[in-house]
């Protein structure tokens, strides 16, 4: 028995929802940060659906500036949680950056973002993709449309620039993936570089995530990666357009997570199952009845104090569509997913995917053993605690037992070569043997030492 576990054994009695008796809290006034993203949603609408009061806690959200601001927030103490990129706890822990031990029992959900470029290198990249029977471009497109534009920029002596979000963030990982897909080199982290330039064919700087359309109307960027609804404005704005969505580059994979830090957890195991509860909830309520409550979650998302994007902006990926070009709308239904797929367990295979895209790309200097792999995910995402609050929502009547995988190792089963833009599947039970399958990127002893790859 876990020792959550024994706390609530000897805290709790749940022979029927009538006789559901709320945990006694150690902390029930809390302070969440976050980002102005769509994917905060399970934080908006636990807190106006009344699912954080339904379990005594009394909650303030607070956006946040920037992910870093975020980060040092719940080091501090400032925040007791936030809305974190799901590579944050994961550096932090392991020394990457600001050294702290974060963790998470909640994910938050899965897709959500897209790879936007200015309508100028749109028109170049054009005539570089199939069309389909409709004549439309045909999806997902590789990054091989725009290695002939990043060449013609090489050749006049310009450098392409895009932009992501932070170092740690899906959103560096998905567009070095994806520009690495199509035989572009997005740079390497070396001893003392920061920036991940080393080698690159295109090179990528930190934009805040509401900051991007402007940046790229600016000209400052030819393109960025980047969570809803900022594609969008793009498209709304007329200013770019987004060529894919991590949907497309790697269907359902994992996005934000809800973090923090190991200590409070320690101390505050009831408010943590308890606030975990209540995430749980708002996922479910997000996805039921096939997305019906979309609408209702748009116009929310749309107020000033979450997301503060027109409604139409927020609506174009969140219902179920994502519009491409101006007038280039798709069907697209888990673009947006929290709680289908098991969108909200915290799988140690999403934990093993982020490291070993820090390792690939030099943020994780040397070589580690698979076993290392596992251990760090271990560290950090918690779905003992996410079980705990699963169980005590069935048992209370507010969930389904069918919708939580009970008997599961951590593990997901390996993604399918079918599933991932490169044709590469992907297995987190096996990381070193993946990152050897990935052709650009570090490989077994290999290190960034200066401006070269040795080993």
């Amino acid at each position: 028995m876990t020792r959550l576990s024994a706390i609530l054994a000897t805290t709790t009695l749940l022979a029927s929802p009538a006789m559901a008796e709320m945990l006694p809290l150690e902390k029930d006034e809390l302070t969440f940060g976050f980002i102005k993203l769509t994917d905060m949603a399970p934080l908006a609408i636990a807190y106006e659906q009344g699912y954080f009061m339904d379990e005594g806690l009394f909650v303030t959200l607070e956006a946040q500036a920037n992910w870093k601001v975020l980060l040092d927030g719940v080091i501090d103490g400032q925040l007791d949680g936030a809305h974190m990129l799901a590579g944050q706890p994961l550096a932090a822990t392991i020394g990457y950056g600001t050294e702290a031990h974060i963790v998470t029992p909640f994910s938050m959900d899965l897709n959500g973002n897209g790879i936007t470029v200015s309508n100028a290198v749109w028109a170049e990249m054009k005539p570089n993709i199939p069309t389909d029977a409709e004549g439309r471009p045909q999806h997902p497109i590789s990054a091989e449309a725009l290695a002939p534009v990043v060449e013609s920029f090489a050749a006049r002596g310009e450098r392409f620039d895009m932009g992501m979000v932070f170092p740690v963030s899906t959103h560096n990982y998905e567009i070095r993936y994806w520009l690495a897909a199509g035989g572009l080199n997005p740079g390497f982290y070396g001893n003392g570089d920061a920036t991940g330039t080393v080698g690159a064919d295109v090179y990528l700087s930190v934009t805040p995530p509401p900051q991007m359309p402007a940046t790229l109307e600016a000209g400052t960027i030819h393109g960025y990666s980047v969570g809803e609804p900022w594609n969008q404005q793009a498209v709304a704005k007329g200013i770019g357009v987004p060529v894919i969505t991590d949907y497309e580059l790697w269907k359902n994979n994992p996005e934000k997570v809800f973090g923090l830090t190991a200590e409070f957890v320690e101390a505050n195991p009831n408010t943590t199952i308890a606030l975990t509860k209540a995430l749980i909830r708002a996922a479910i309520w997000l996805d039921e009845n096939d997305n019906a409550n979309r609408e209702e979650a748009v116009e929310i998302l749309s107020r000033p104090d979450y997301v503060g994007a027109d409604p139409e902006v927020i609506a174009a990926s969140m219902t179920g569509t994502f519009e491409y070009e101006k007038g280039d709308i798709r069907e697209v239904p888990d673009f947006n997913t929290f709680f289908r797929h098991h969108a909200t367990y915290p799988f140690y295979s999403d934990a093993v995917w982020y490291l070993t895209q820090m390792r690939r790309w030099g943020q994780i200097a040397e070589a580690k053993d698979d076993g290392w792999y596992d251990e760090v995910a271990k560290s950090v995402y918690k779905p003992e605690i996410y079980l705990e609050a699963a169980r005590m929502l069935v048992d209370e009547g507010l969930a389904s037992e069918a919708d939580f995988p009970w008997d599961s190792d951590g593990y997901k089963a390996p993604t399918p070569a079918a599933d991932i833009i490169d044709g590469i599947g992907y297995d987190g039970r096996t990381p070193n043997a993946y990152l050897d399958s990935l052709p650009i990127g570090l490989k077994g002893d290999q290190t960034v030492v200066g401006s070269e790859i040795q080993g």
